[in-house]
């Protein structure tokens, strides 16, 4: 039977799998921690909404804190505008070709912020913005360290390009942006506290010399999840983005920067054989259920592709990790043939996910379990 449909509430064995579980108490602790963590840094959180991709996981995230949001695609940011959300950050840089879709999104009524790092991106946004009669708002995007895109701070670009954006009709400046997306190189909290620093060092250091400039900067944005709990100080930054906060996963867990218990999402699963040959359970969520993300291995090995659990309680059962997947097939080794007497064909487990940003991509909703049972359904998005 597909149980999709079928009136709520449930309970976990009454789940199809693999199906995406969300649990509600942890997802609400997680986002008012950070909520409290912002608070007391002085700075307006704007939760970045890439990994949740969901309306209703937005309204959790933002509770009664200002509505503002970040995305990282653009059917993100329409999905959200067309919800009420009007203040939206597309964190990736713009594309020239983009440029139309974002200005349906802006003629909505939102206030799309655009980032770039490029003078060429400025420049066609100009020449489209003057022929469609558009106004589009940007941010610089600075590298403060990861070296995947932005500007370095000390370069004479970021004020050249703040000045290009500023001096032309129909865009308007807006403020810088950075991420320590290398927070996540280490697992010793030290280096994160470090790395925190140089994140908004940087962001502080290109707005103040677009400021000497003489061209003003209203938002100077920084965030990842590790360097917002860490961060010494966030003085001279005016927000902070980051998003795996709410749902956490093992390669958070692996670098310090979680507990397991902090987990709030995984993956139900039936357990749909035995190959005693292989001493392995076979489970039904293999790699499109879960992801081939190894991220957590770098410092945690045996999490593998995520730890087995139990369905009811999420406790990890032993020693069990998903060892290896084929697209549809999850494999766990067992040392103990006890096992497939405790897990018996029709079983189901809960696996934590190794990164949950690739594993949620996956579905177009989240099972949401209060106390063990299935409370409600609420759908999420994916694509660009």
């Amino acid at each position: 039977m597909d149980t999709r449909d079928v009136p709520l509430p449930l309970l976990l064995s009454e789940i199809e799998t693999p199906a995406l579980l969300l649990d509600r108490a942890r997802l609400e602790a997680n986002a008012a921690r950070m909520r409290t963590r912002c608070a007391a840094l002085g700075v307006r959180l704007r939760p970045h909404l890439k990994t949740a991709k969901s309306i209703n996981v937005a309204c959790v995230a933002l509770a009664d804190g200002a509505p503002c949001l970040t995305v990282s695609t653009l059917k993100e940011a329409e999905y959200l505008a067309a919800a009420g959300y009007a203040d939206i950050l597309y964190a990736t840089a713009i594309a020239p070709q983009k440029l139309a879709h974002a200005a349906r999104i802006q003629a909505g009524g939102a206030d799309l912020l655009l980032v770039a790092d490029s003078l060429a991106v400025v420049e066609a946004a100009e020449g489209f913005c003057a022929r469609s009669g558009t106004i589009l708002s940007f941010l610089v995007e600075i590298d403060c360290g990861e070296h995947r895109s932005g500007l370095l701070p000390d370069q004479p670009e970021v004020v050249e390009l703040a000045r290009a954006i500023a001096d032309a009709p129909h865009l308007r400046f807006r403020g810088v942006m950075t991420h320590a997306g290398h927070s996540y190189a280490s697992d010793k909290i030290a280096d994160v506290v470090r790395t925190a620093a140089a994140e908004r060092d940087a962001a502080v250091k290109a707005a103040e010399a677009i400021r000497a400039a003489g061209i003003p900067v209203e938002i100077v944005s920084v965030g990842s999840t590790p360097t917002v709990l860490h961060a010494d100080h966030l003085h001279g930054v005016t927000e902070v983005r980051c998003g795996i906060y709410m749902f956490w996963d093992l390669a958070q867990v692996s670098r310090h920067i979680c507990g397991l218990d902090d987990i709030a999402v995984s993956v139900l699963a039936t357990v749909i054989g035995h190959n005693r040959a292989a001493r392995a359970l076979i489970l039904d969520a293999g790699a499109l259920a879960l992801s081939k993300d190894l991220g957590a291995n770098t410092f945690l090995p045996d999490v593998r592709y995520g730890y087995v659990c139990d369905a009811a309680t999420g406790q990890r059962l032993g020693a069990l990790s998903v060892a290896s997947v084929h697209q549809e097939h999850g494999h766990v080794p067992v040392e103990d043939p006890a096992w497939f007497d405790r897990l018996p064909v029709g079983a189901t487990v809960r696996i934590l996910p190794n990164h949950a940003c690739l594993t949620c991509a996956a579905y177009d909703r989240y099972e949401v379990v209060e106390q063990g049972i299935v409370t409600g359904r609420w759908p999420r998005i994916s694509g660009w």
